[in-house]
């Protein structure tokens, strides 16, 4: 599919009379429902990649913002966690797993060494150096890199639900310390783009849910709230948003039939603990993020003889939140989105990526850049669960993009038109 400069340009330009509020150069702001660095309007192709603080070679984390830098990416979203329990050190240091936290009682403690805060270091510098800026997420709701529940369990106990982490006062508290401990480290950095709460918050997780968050409660509402207003509070410059999947709180029922049976919605109903329309309106969440996988979300409907398309849904979903962020006024990433199946990809994305364009997201954020020739321990490392490094190839979930699949990597490196064309329009 040829990408229209039509909608390239009308995404991106507008006259530009931007109050700068005293913004230090290099920082990106925001101006109605778009981005805007330096005075200019920014548009972006991003990359997410979790795994770039996981080498071990700084040779290799450059070389991956090389790569990035050639197809043109602008933005880099990766974790700012990883969290260990005190029983796992003794690997961790056997196996040159990069870790930030480590857990043997109800308080952690930092790793700020070579084989902690200094990856990120690099990372975030190395950034710089080729233009990119960085997305940071705090903490996961899954347990992978040890996210939210090992505050849970530390703290809290066992025997809780997940949500627990959103209203137990001594799990924020202990979360507000470890989020100024980034925050106070990098606020002064042009590199950051945006400081994000939570990797897709849920009111469940690995453990589930209570009666504290279910729909109407607001749970996660209030805690978007208290924790966007905690960061700004530390730093008044960087963006701020939740990182959350964008899911729907909508009175009116949304389903469909399964078996004979009409099951509601998980993406609309409210029981995520998200409410997407509301919790854009919050003073301190400066832009909104959604994420799109529903071939994972609906494996049910996914089937020979079905009604459903993965592309159809996709296109609704980005319709919508597009819809909900140009009401609220605020700028919009689809900042995660994927399919498994080189055919897929190459079917379904530029149809995904062309609504996007055409309705003013101009940031897309596909799950996730994928780099060859990775030279550490020989290109072959295991990071951790089955996250590793194959013939010098990044993690592959089964949604990476490499360079070598042509047709879906152009998909992307045209969109960087956004960039070319920015200023003859």
């Amino acid at each position: 599919m040829r990408f229209s400069l039509l909608s390239l340009c009308s995404i991106i330009h507008f006259a530009i009379a931007l109050p700068q509020h005293d913004l230090p150069n290099g920082f990106v702001t925001t101006h109605g429902q778009d981005f805007v660095l330096d005075g200019k309007p920014f548009a972006f192709v991003g990359a997410n990649s979790y795994w770039l603080p996981l080498l071990t070679s700084k040779d290799d984390v450059e070389s991956t913002f090389k790569e990035m830098k050639d197809a043109g990416i602008k933005v880099l979203r990766t974790w700012g966690f990883n969290a260990i329990n005190g029983s796992e050190l003794a690997g961790a240091l056997g196996s040159g797993l990069t870790y930030y936290q480590v857990w043997n009682s109800s308080e952690w403690t930092l790793n700020d060494g070579p084989q902690g805060f200094q990856r990120l270091d690099n990372v975030i510098n190395t950034a710089g150096k080729y233009g990119i800026k960085v997305i940071l997420a705090f903490t996961n709701n899954w347990v992978g890199y040890g996210g939210s529940e090992l505050y849970i369990n530390w703290i809290s106990g066992p025997g809780n639900t997940h949500d627990v982490f959103y209203s137990d006062k001594r799990i924020i508290n202990s979360f507000q310390r470890y989020v100024a401990t980034i925050v106070n480290r990098y606020k002064h950095s042009p590199n950051i783009f945006a400081w994000e709460l939570m990797n897709e918050a849920r009111c469940l997780g690995d453990l589930p849910s209570g009666p504290a968050c279910v729909p109407g409660t607001e749970l996660l509402y209030h805690w978007y709230r208290e924790q966007s207003d905690f960061i700004r509070s530390l730093d008044s410059h960087h963006l701020i948003t939740t990182g959350g999947e964008g899911h729907f709180f909508w009175k009116k029922p949304v389903g469909f039939w399964f078996n004979g049976t009409f099951v509601s919605d998980y993406n609309y109903n409210g029981q995520a603990g998200e409410d997407f329309d509301r919790d854009l309106l919050l003073p301190n969440i400066d832009f909104a993020t959604y994420h799109m996988y529903p071939q994972l979300w609906y494996p049910q409907l996914d089937v020979p003889g079905s009604n459903f398309t993965i592309m159809a849904w996709g296109l609704q979903w980005i319709q919508q939140h597009a819809s909900a962020a140009k009401k609220a006024g605020k700028p919009l990433i689809l900042e995660e989105f994927g399919v498994s199946g080189l055919q897929n990809k190459t079917d379904i994305y530029p149809a995904w990526v062309q609504l996007a364009l055409d309705t003013k997201h101009g940031r897309i954020m596909p799950w996730q850049f994928g780099v060859l020739g990775l030279t550490e321990n020989g290109g072959n490392r295991l990071i951790k669960y089955a996250d590793a490094l194959i013939d010098g190839a990044s993690p592959n979930d089964g949604l990476a993009i490499y360079k070598n699949q042509t047709v879906v990597w152009d998909t992307f490196t045209q969109v960087h038109l956004l960039n070319i064309y920015q200023v003859q329009c």
